[in-house]
Order: C-alpha cells, then sequence, then structure tokens
C-alpha cells in the first residue's frame, strides 16, 4: 500500500510499504478520509512527539474508512462496516483510569498511521473506540470527532452553564469549534483571531463580538470594555504561546475560569500574576486529549449536525500531495483541514 512515512524533523516520505497485518483483536480499515490536524503540523515541524509518536513511524490519526479484514475474535465488528476509531485507548485498570481520568491513562495505547491506503486498529481500540458511522454522516464528518472530542472536554471543564460570555483566543479550527459549541450551548462569545478570514468564519460559527488580534490595541481592555468592564465567564486559549496564555488570564472576570487548551513548547515557562489569580478567585485549567466518553459524545454531536465538514474543511488532496499540504499549513498558521484520500 502507499504509505506517509516521517523519518524526523520536516522529513516525511509517500512510500509503498506492506499492508499491516492483524492480530486476533484487531481490524484493518481501507482509509477513506484523513484529516490534517494542527497536531500533524506540529509533529511534522519538530520530528516527533514524546507520547504519541517516535519516528520513523506510519503517519496522522484522524480518520474514517471501511472494514476489510476483522481478526477471529471479534465480534462486533464485520468486514464492510462504515467505522471511525479514535487515535487512543485507556487501559481502563491504572491509578488514573479507574479515578474517570482515562486520558491521562500511565499505558494510554496511540494509534498512528491514518495517511495511508489502510491502518490496522489495535485490539484495545477495537474494543474501547472504535464506532459505526451512522448512515447520514459522511466519511470527513466521522473524522471530526477526535479533535471535537477534545474540544468538548475542555468546554466541559469550564463549566458552562449556557448563558455565560466566552472567549476564545485562536481561531484555527480547534478555536473554531470551541466557538460552534459555546454559541450551541447558549454562550456569547468572543472570537480574537489574527486574520480577517478566521474572524469571518467566527463569525459563521456563532461568535458574538470579533477582536483582530493584529490590531495595535489593548485586548485585554477590549474584552472588558464588552462585559461591563468585568471580564469573561471563561477564557480558552487555542493558540499555545506563553503570550496568548498571559492574555486568557487577564481577561476573566473575578471567580471566572481560564482554559489553557493550547500546549506551548516543551520548554516554555508561563508568568502569571499570583495577586490577580489568588485576589479573583481565577480557576487555571490545562485540558489534554479525550476520553471513550468523549468520543461517543462528539460522535453524537456530528449526527445530530451540531459540527459539519464543510465548516472546518475547505479542500482535497490525494495522499501523494500529503507533504506539500503540511509545508502549506506551516507557512499558514490557523489555516483550514485538508482532507487527504487515499
Amino acid at each position: 500500500m502507499t504509505a506517509a512515512v516521517l523519518y524526523g524533523r520536516e522529513n516525511l516520505q509517500i512510500e509503498s510499504v506492506a499492508v499491516p497485518e492483524i492480530g486476533p483483536n484487531d481490524v484493518l480499515v481501507r482509509v477513506r478520509a484523513a484529516l490534517t490536524c494542527g497536531t500533524d503540523v506540529k509533529v511534522f515541524r519538530r520530528g516527533y512527539h514524546a507520547r504519541m509518536i517516535v519516528p520513523p513511524a506510519l503517519f496522522g490519526h484522524e480518520l474514517a474508512g471501511d472494514i476489510v479484514a476483522v481478526g477471529e475474535k471479534v465480534r462486533r465488528f464485520k468486514a464492510g462496516d462504515r467505522v471511525v476509531a479514535a487515535n487512543s485507548a485507556p487501559c481502563g485498570k491504572c491509578f488514573y483510569c479507574i479515578r474517570g481520568k482515562e486520558n491521562l491513562c500511565e499505558d494510554l495505547l496511540f494509534n498512528n498511521g491514518a495517511y495511508a491506503q489502510y491502518i490496522r486498529i489495535p485490539g484495545r481500540i477495537v474494543e474501547k473506540n472504535l464506532y459505526p458511522i451512522p448512515a447520514h454522516v459522511s466519511y470527513q464528518d466521522a473524522a471530526l470527532i477526535e479533535p471535537l472530542a477534545c474540544v468538548m472536554r475542555g468546554l466541559e471543564d469550564c463549566d458552562l452553564r449556557g448563558l455565560e460570555t466566552v472567549a476564545v483566543i485562536g481561531l484555527g479550527p480547534i478555536g473554531l469549534m470551541f466557538v460552534r459549541l459555546a454559541k450551541v450551548l447558549g454562550a456569547k462569545v468572543i472570537a480574537l483571531g489574527r486574520r480577517p478570514s478566521q474572524l469571518d468564519r467566527a463569525a459563521r460559527m456563532g461568535a458574538s463580538e470579533l477582536l483582530c488580534t493584529a490590531d495595535p490595541v489593548d485586548h485585554i481592555a477590549a474584552v472588558k470594555d464588552l462585559t461591563a468592564g468585568r471580564g469573561v465567564d471563561a477564557a480558552i486559549e487555542a493558540v499555545g504561546t506563553p503570550e496568548t496564555w498571559q492574555m486568557a488570564a487577564r481577561m476573566v472576570r473575578r471567580g471566572g475560569t481560564v482554559n489553557f487548551f493550547g500546549g506551548c513548547p516543551s520548554d516554555s515557562a508561563v508568568a502569571l500574576d499570583t495577586n490577580l489569580l489568588h485576589y479573583s478567585e481565577i480557576t487555571c485549567k490545562a485540558s489534554f486529549h479525550h476520553t471513550p466518553a468523549y468520543i461517543r459524545k462528539a460522535l453524537d454531536s456530528v449526527s445530530r449536525g451540531d459540527i459539519s465538514a464543510r465548516d472546518f474543511v475547505n479542500r482535497e488532496e490525494p495522499l501523494t500531495n500529503l507533504l506539500e499540504v503540511l509545508r502549506h499549513l506551516m507557512s499558514h498558521n490557523g489555516h483550514m483541514k485538508t482532507a487527504i484520500i487515499p
């Protein structure tokens, strides 16, 4: 089969490799759509991800497709089923899993290889995080559920009750998902992004107020002006820089919540005003990854039509063009997703 193999920093080859062999609990899926992801772009730029992928390795993790073969012990699925697979599965028995923190599992199993004609889904993911795609849901819509599940966890960590004002900093696909889902929950959304095109998309997703961070103004003051001087109930940072982490912490009202969703580079340090945090009783959270429960919630949300690929995917490309696509995404930070069609 044809597949993308990551060898290191910006070193990606499209090669002919063996179709994966499956074990008794695994399934083999023909990939119908694999979506590009900001995490994949970071991994491509840096050459690795300490937890998710160590090169050389097959690459990509947002996918949907058709089962073409099942292991002898698999009972819930059969060849021909349309399925969407999450990129991980927890062990279910470690310290964190038994406390409901499966995203922090000590033996979290990651799976990569979506940028290929076929992908092996390991038995643990088949058991815990592989799902049939409803008949009315497209492959591209289904492939959105992995990042959507992460966003749903992030929103739940903000403890929104439906009438809040939320600031979303960063309007790439993840930030726009936050805008859309916060609006679905009934929140008023203030969207902050660098480009007019991002702000236009945020408005279409339901943002009530738009602030361009490229403008030379005090964006913290601007947010407070829009909230009677108090600040927002929740600020969600979806960029991943120390500067925007600091900005988010200064935008919330007393008793508000900050979610540092965007992961900064590994050597980053952020200075926060301890007086602000203490005397204003600001809650700081940082949401990482997803759990099987949130993957199921995300699939339900896609099935209801809350989120659609047409809002986040702006082109299709063959697998042979993946290197060009990733380089383009590196130079256009915050660009929309591309659907890779193997």
